[in-house]
């Protein structure tokens, strides 16, 4: 934690609240229909006056903790912190140990970028084909399909009906969540290999028997790059699949890794492929996690984050979603305000 001697030895006030918030409309996966979005905010409050905020909203699917998890170490903090109690979190507890550090200060390094492109999120299955032509006409040249949840050659007919409505520029991810066999994974990277996909995401499951071996097969055998993205869901993680000469890409949530400034800045040094996404959190982690996206010195992907508008409440979601994002857009966002409205 980002704490200094004397400041271990200093009392700080702390708060918690827990949210459950409806999306606008459920988000269609590979592993089913996700309705809400569960949380939970925390809050320091400095000597001075001045507090901090942080966002916890694990996903457990995708292998993080539990809500209950973060909530029973909240709860056990009591309402008067110092630094040592805050750095006792668990390793275990990635979101709220990345929330705790963003309450405390950590924040990200001072922007590189003053404007990132964005790549819009389309609705799995036929959906996405009424979508994607208002997106396109909106400014987008990056989409990325959720894909794993229907029939695999019936998906596969849909990708082309996808690129023939797109403006010729146009790139598509295709984003599995570890949906697929190693069978279907290899027909759709043959597929998608004389096709504008930029890469596959997550084609088989990170937690399936030999899962790393797949993975590292697909990408030694087909053109189209494969991203990480469950693969990558704890601060260890990233230096496994460094180490293991991983050259495709790293989607990365920030939200859910408990010390992200290190293992950006790991990715970094080993001049990574790196693309910055969404963990469908509410504001005040988009706040975090975008400001570490615009401090990233390496070469910039479009931004996963073409998400919004996300939740019932348009009070909660991140910046205006457009083509491109702006750092006056993530600044803007007032995270006082959404602790309050989530009293």
């Amino acid at each position: 934690m980002p704490f200094s001697e004397s400041a271990n030895k200093m009392a700080f006030s702390f708060a918690y609240r827990r949210f459950t918030l409806p999306f606008r409309a459920p988000v269609r996966t590979a592993r089913g229909m996700w309705r809400d979005r569960e949380g939970l905010y925390v809050r320091i409050g400095r000597p001075d006056g001045s507090a901090g905020y942080g966002e916890a909203s694990p996903i457990p699917a995708f292998g993080t903790e539990s809500v209950d998890d973060g909530e029973a170490f909240c709860r056990s903090l009591g309402d008067r912190v110092d630094g040592r109690a805050l750095s006792r979190a668990p390793a275990s507890l990635c979101s709220l140990r990345n929330a705790l550090a963003c309450a405390a200060g950590a924040g990200a390094d001072s922007p590189v970028h003053r404007s990132m492109g964005v790549a819009a999120l389309l609705p799995a299955g036929r959906a996405a084909l009424a979508e994607a032509p208002a997106k396109a006409e909106a400014g987008f040249r990056v989409f990325k399909w959720k894909v794993g949840v229907e029939a695999a050659d019936d998906e596969m007919a849909l990708l082309d009906d996808l690129i023939a409505g797109l403006p010729a520029a146009s790139r598509i991810r295709l984003d599995a969540n570890g949906a697929w066999g190693v069978r279907t994974a290899q027909r759709w990277l043959d597929r998608s290999a004389d096709r504008p996909v930029e890469f596959v995401e997550q084609p088989v499951a990170h937690d399936s028997r030999g899962a790393d071996d797949q993975l590292r097969g697909l990408a030694a055998d087909y053109p189209v790059p494969i991203a990480l993205d469950e693969s990558i869901r704890a601060d260890g993680d990233v230096g496994r699949w460094l180490d293991a000469g991983w050259q495709g890409y790293f989607v990365i949530k920030p939200a859910l890794l408990g010390d992200a400034r290190a293992a950006l800045g790991r990715l970094a040094s080993a001049g990574a492929r790196v693309v910055f996404s969404s963990s469908l959190e509410t504001g005040i982690g988009a706040q975090a996690a975008l400001r570490a996206a615009f401090a990233w010195p390496g070469a910039v992907s479009a931004l996963g984050f073409g998400v919004w508008p996300l939740f019932s409440d348009p009070g909660f979601d991140g910046p205006s979603c457009g083509p491109f994002i702006r750092i006056e857009d993530v600044e803007r966002i007032d995270p006082e305000a959404l602790w309050n409205a989530a009293n």
